[in-house]
């Protein structure tokens, strides 16, 4: 599968290939933040066929956090396109940047549940977890 995408504005773009590793939706507070109060929908992209085609984003890491996330977003119109976990092989890439978001399809979790908002909506029939799965 090969998947492309990219900010708003079309500063940075780039190119995702193999198959989705898990396709989901996040329920975290931090994830709300990013979406603007929505759950997060995210699929886990193999990193060696992940790269940026244009341009470079902006890296953001919270110095307070053990073991942070960094979250890559375009400089100029400040969408978020990927987040990497430390010790995670794969590219965390946001939906809502693929120039098809429809490729998604339908999430195969919701995870940080815990945190979940009255107003967000979890597909019937998916499991769902207060934090993440047990590997």
């Amino acid at each position: 599968m090969k998947l492309e995408g990219g900010c708003y504005c079309g500063q940075v773009r780039y190119v995702a290939e193999g198959e989705p590793m898990m396709k989901a939706q996040c329920h975290c507070r931090e994830c709300q933040y990013i979406s603007g109060g929505a759950p997060n929908m995210f699929m886990l992209m193999p990193v060696g066929g992940f790269s940026y085609t244009r341009g470079t984003p902006k890296q953001f890491t919270r110095s307070d956090l053990e073991g942070a996330v960094t979250r890559e977003f375009c400089a100029e119109c400040g969408t978020h396109l990927t987040t990497r976990r430390p010790g995670l092989p794969a590219v965390i890439l946001k939906v809502g940047t693929l120039d098809d978001p429809g490729l998604y399809g339908n999430p195969q979790m919701a995870i940080y549940t815990i945190d979940q908002q009255a107003f967000h909506q979890i597909p019937e029939g998916i499991p769902t977890f207060e934090r993440l799965p047990k590997r």
